[in-house]
């Protein structure tokens, strides 16, 4: 009895199987007829279809041409370069050391330490990686992630609007001092003289604070005396600011094809 109920069964599956292998070869001959059937009716009806497919390549080739036409940088080190420049400010090399002097010197770097480990590397590194994967501007990358986040690009656009005009001016005050140091002795290096009549003396304003204090405020700045009185146009620093905004507008004009060749430029220069 088992021999003949192995035998049985082996019979019952060579019929399975032989049943699958029908209807696969009759799927098989169904799909060969409707492919056929489609191709004679798309003969009829291609060029409709055609023009569509057509149609939707030239748009996904036409996107892909505009992520390739955005400019990209010509070098990394460029790149690295462009990064410094918007990590290093005025705050890491003029505020910096006067805040570890004013909070406790050495003490203060190490909440400092974790607090860039914990929290400044991660956001810096964060912003730099959505930077390059969405590739657009403050505006654009707020309104991709959400479009009810857009305000923030709009308001980060607005301190840095703030923050290029106080710079700027700082810039300014540099390009002054500089166009003064061509001297010798330098203007700021002693008070001046008051000559009258019958003698010479020093300008007494000076002499009560400092030959370096005096020029900046009298000389550089021009300040009036109070607060009421405006004192007219200082057309010296006026000059010096214009010249600074061009400055600005022809590093950034072209984007960061002119801004990496700045870069790259104050390095060798440094």
């Amino acid at each position: 009895m088992p021999k003949n109920g192995k035998a049985v069964k082996r019979e019952l599956d060579d019929d399975v199987t032989e049943s699958v292998r029908d209807l696969l070869s009759n799927e098989d001959a169904c799909d060969d007829s409707f492919k056929k059937s489609s191709l004679i009716v798309g003969d009829h009806g291609g060029d409709g279809k055609e023009c569509d497919v057509e149609e939707g390549g030239s748009h996904g080739e036409e996107e892909e041409e505009e992520e390739e036409e955005r400019p990209a940088w010509n070098s990394k080190l460029q790149y690295i370069l462009a990064q410094v420049g918007f990590s290093v400010g005025l705050g890491n090399v003029w505020r910096f050391p006067y805040l570890c002097q004013k909070n406790g010197g050495g003490a203060y770097l190490v909440p400092y330490l974790i607090l860039l480990i914990l929290i400044g590397i991660p956001l810096f590194f964060l912003e730099l990686a959505v930077g390059q994967r969405i590739r657009r501007g403050s505006i654009g990358v707020w309104n991709y992630i959400s479009p009810r986040l857009g305000g923030i690009g709009f308001a980060s656009c607005m301190v840095c609007f703030f923050v290029a005009l106080y710079y700027n001016v700082i810039i300014g005050w540099s390009l002054f001092y500089f166009s003064q140091s061509f001297q010798q002795p330098l203007p700021w290096h002693e008070c001046p003289l008051v000559k009258n009549k019958t003698s010479t003396y020093v300008e007494p304003e000076c002499e009560k604070s400092s030959a370096t204090t005096y020029y900046w405020y009298r000389e550089a700045l021009n300040i009036s005396d109070n607060i009421s009185e405006g004192g007219g146009l200082n057309w010296k620093m006026t000059v010096c600011l214009l010249i600074a905004w061009s400055m600005v507008c022809l590093a950034m004009i072209k984007g960061i094809q002119s801004s990496g060749k700045l870069n790259v430029a104050e390095l060798t220069a440094a």
